[in-house]
């Protein structure tokens, strides 16, 4: 059931509307048409109208979803962190809800999303045509990277009200810029959204527990074997050493060059002129032609 009514106590997306699932409601924006519906899985921090250039592209060739996980965005409150099978059973629920959409999809997973599109993968390996992995978390990330970037590190406290206003002076800089191109209504509306307490908290809360959903899918099996494409992000970084950098990206490479040769149809795509939360806005190119290349793949077999 979709409804564009809004919570008096929650913003109004710009675009899209709301599916009812478990008897709550989910953000979900689709555009274009055909298949496979190519699906956005967002990382932490991140909501569906991040994808929104992105999936603007897409919608020129396929069918393209963004949706707001259940305690995120514009998705009705949940308690979080959430397990990966939670987060996976409720994508496949509202997936099945929406008109004019059917599997098996193309799963465009950035960050955290990698984990929740892996878990999908697990439970319902019949429903994924294909996956495109944006410089994603994997379940064997500790045996790349170094301690100080485990898994565990990721979780902090909840911030304080004096970091939160330092928090949201920084947000709001920082979406000026990356959102420069969106229509002005979604860059306003999700600019006003993101540097609110409630969106911002949820990007803490669901950091926490990373190694627990790592240990949930390591006692799953291994990605299928469908057309894959994997992004890695090997951008340099003013917040590391040279020497912490060099020992990240060679983690990077190495994890995602193991991802790729899980599938026999696989390939990863080294990208160094940007950083992990400014990929989908400062190459969207790149974005496109994996998710394009992907779906030819899905196509021809």
């Amino acid at each position: 059931m979709t409804n564009n009514s809004t919570s008096s106590m929650k913003p109004a997306p710009p675009v899209g509307g709301f599916t009812e699932v478990d008897g709550d409601r989910l953000f979900v924006h689709r555009a274009g048409s055909g298949g496979p519906t190519v699906v956005f899985l967002p990382g932490a921090s991140a909501v569906g109208l991040d994808y929104f250039g992105v999936q603007q592209q897409i919608s020129q060739f396929t069918s393209a979803v963004v949706y707001d996980r259940g305690g995120t965005g514009y998705s009705d409150p949940r308690p979080l962190p959430r397990t990966a099978t939670a987060v996976a059973t409720e994508l496949h629920d509202l997936l099945d809800s929406i008109e004019k959409v059917s599997g098996p999809y193309v799963l465009a997973a950035h960050s955290l999303g990698c984990l929740y599109a892996h878990r999908f993968a697990q439970l319902y390996p019949r429903d994924v045509a294909g996956l495109v992995w944006m410089d994603g978390l994997h379940r064997d990330w500790d045996e790349y990277m170094p301690t100080a970037m485990g898994l565990a590190a990721a979780a902090a406290p909840t911030p304080h009200v004096e970091q939160l206003e330092q928090i949201r002076t920084a947000l709001r800089e920082m979406y000026a810029e990356l959102l420069a191109d969106y229509p002005a209504p979604v860059r306003r509306a999700l600019t006003e959204a993101k540097t609110g307490d409630e969106w911002i908290r949820a990007g803490f809360a669901e950091r926490d527990r990373l190694p627990e959903l790592a240990a949930e899918l390591l006692a799953g099996p291994d990605i299928p074997d469908v057309p894959l494409v994997a992004l890695s992000v090997l951008g340099a970084d003013d917040n590391e050493s040279p020497e912490a950098l060099a020992e990240i990206h060679d983690g990077r490479r190495r994890m995602d060059a193991a991802v790729v040769r899980g599938v026999s149809r696989g390939q990863q795509r080294i990208l160094t002129d940007t950083v992990h939360h400014r990929l989908c806005f400062d190459r969207p190119d790149a974005v496109v032609e994996a998710i394009r290349d992907v779906i030819d793949q899905v196509r021809r077999h």
